[in-house]
């Protein structure tokens, strides 16, 4: 069962203005109507049902904007016009191709001796990790720093929730703390998307579970884009852990939908039962999968969610499937190496090849994270701006 829907239900309409929602011992359907710089007008629709409560919660919506003479105008030059980034799978190649392209500017930003703007300032951002994080949690402070935005850290340890706190109600209380962004990791799949739902910040996935994780496929993209320009033509292998791999199903999304071809190297008990409707070519051989590609994308063991019947013998895993240069031969002359981290050095990659700067991008992965995660800030926040202005 669903952590966030545990006590109340939610529903929101129109950019957000229109909250509909429903306690559990409730009979009948609330509404709450908040329009540009208003009061929140707050009543009962009067119906148990969601899509009579809709129905009146539009209607009283149109009669207050036009009252108010309330005006929605949205940037035509933003191609990504949504305020949430919480699955891969929601972005098109034009998306994808727009968030890309608002990195560039971060990349040469960061590169500068003062790397402070005031895109952001006055600005809340919280990052709520209820898994272990350095990469990412570190990554999305530095990126909301640096465009001056106010950062809140939270970690599971500090959080309610041991206290015996519902998930709910620790995001009803930083709802009520107006944020302007949420950026969760979370060990339960679809968390983020349905946390999403249900308050009024903008949500980043920051990773749930063995499902998603967007911004780590969008970095590792501008990575790629940075040393390739482009896609088409490219062939890409994924290599590893594909079964419990959120960074596998996000990146086989995106680059696929931007033109590039991926083959999938794992043992056969590490592959998801999906595989075969997803755009890959399989390989249980690392000789045979890595024939012509470009790059090399190695994936960390996921210890933490393998049963510990199917987990390896590390020794015998780097024989078979672990990079090294001897194996990296299979791939074109000039290949290059990936890994989203942490690496478990010399059991996924050899730790040579790894820190080889002429043949390794591992480096600039980070590099790019913070890049991305600095636009994908200013984007969403942007966005849900463009619902508010009249």
């Amino acid at each position: 069962m669903s952590t966030i829907l545990t006590h109340m239900s939610f529903k929101f309409l129109k950019s957000n203005q229109i909250k509909l929602y429903k306690r559990e011992n409730s009979k009948y359907w609330q509404m709450k109507i908040k329009l540009p710089k208003q009061q929140a007008v707050r009543s009962s629709t009067g119906f148990k049902t969601l899509k009579d409560a809709e129905q009146i919660a539009i209607k009283n919506y149109s009669f207050l904007k036009k009252k108010n003479n309330i005006v929605i105008r949205r940037n035509p030059n933003n191609i990504y016009k949504k305020i949430h980034l919480v699955e891969s799978a929601d972005l098109n190649k034009k998306d994808i191709e727009f968030i890309l392209d608002e990195a560039k500017k971060f990349i040469s930003f960061n590169k500068k001796k003062i790397k402070k703007n005031n895109l952001l300032e006055g600005r809340t951002v919280f990052n709520l990790f209820f898994e272990d994080s350095t990469r990412t949690r570190t990554s999305f402070e530095v990126a909301a720093k640096r465009l001056s935005a106010d950062l809140i850290n939270v970690a599971v340890k500090d959080s309610s929730i041991n206290k015996g706190e519902t998930l709910l109600d620790t995001m009803t209380t930083i709802n009520s703390m107006n944020p302007d962004v949420l950026v969760i990791r979370h060990p339960e799949e679809g968390i983020s998307k349905r946390i999403s739902e249900s308050v009024d910040a903008c949500v980043i996935n920051a990773g749930d579970g063995s499902h998603e994780h967007p911004t780590q496929a969008l970095l590792d993209a501008l990575t790629i884009k940075n040393k390739f320009k482009k896609f088409t033509k490219l062939q890409i292998a994924i290599c590893g852990d594909i079964l419990h791999s959120r960074v596998a199903r996000s990146n086989i999304i995106i680059l696929s939908k931007l033109g590039a071809k991926i083959n999938v190297i794992a043992p056969k008990e590490w592959l998801p039962k999906n595989i075969n409707t997803l755009p890959v070519t399989l390989y249980t051989d690392m000789k045979k999968g890595l024939n012509n590609c470009d790059v090399v994308m190695m994936l960390r063991i996921q210890k933490e969610r393998i049963n510990k019947k199917i987990m390896p013998n590390q020794k015998k895993y780097f024989t078979k499937y672990g990079l090294d240069y001897k194996k990296l031969e299979y791939a074109n002359k000039n290949a290059f190496v990936m890994h989203p981290g942490p690496m478990n050095r010399g059991v996924e990659i050899d730790s040579k090849l790894a820190d080889d700067v002429t043949r390794s991008l591992i480096q600039e992965q980070v590099a790019m994270g913070v890049a991305i995660r600095m636009a994908c800030l200013e984007i969403l926040i942007k966005n849900k701006d463009d619902t508010l202005k009249f």
